[in-house]
């Protein structure tokens, strides 16, 4: 039986946080898949930081993920709250139609 060290967390942080970028490279249209992948990364971060915090046996990267939590939570909502006006006015989440807004 293995125990999980911190190279396991580490490592599947670093796979997390590379989907997203990939996520974020390859699909520059839907501004839903956009988000999802912005939000991935801030978990693979979240991940690493408690991940050190248990393995140096300190509370202050805990402490450090709700900041980075109740961020990610305000910028899903404005990120959602412009998506469905972007819907409204152009009937698409076309992330090219974005410029269209300016005023």
């Amino acid at each position: 039986m293995s125990t999980l060290t911190l190279g396991h967390f580490l490592s599947l942080g670093a796979i997390l946080f590379a989907l997203s970028v990939v996520g974020i490279f390859l699909n520059r249209k839907n501004l839903i898949v956009l988000l999802m992948a912005i939000e991935l990364m801030l978990l693979a971060v979240n991940m690493n930081f408690v991940a050190f915090s248990h393995y140096l046996g300190d509370l202050h990267g805990q402490v450090f993920v709700f900041f980075i939590l109740t961020v990610a939570a305000a910028e899903s909502a404005i990120g959602l709250a412009i998506l469905v006006l972007l819907f409204r006015n152009k009937s698409s989440i076309n992330v090219d139609e974005l410029n269209t807004l300016k005023g």
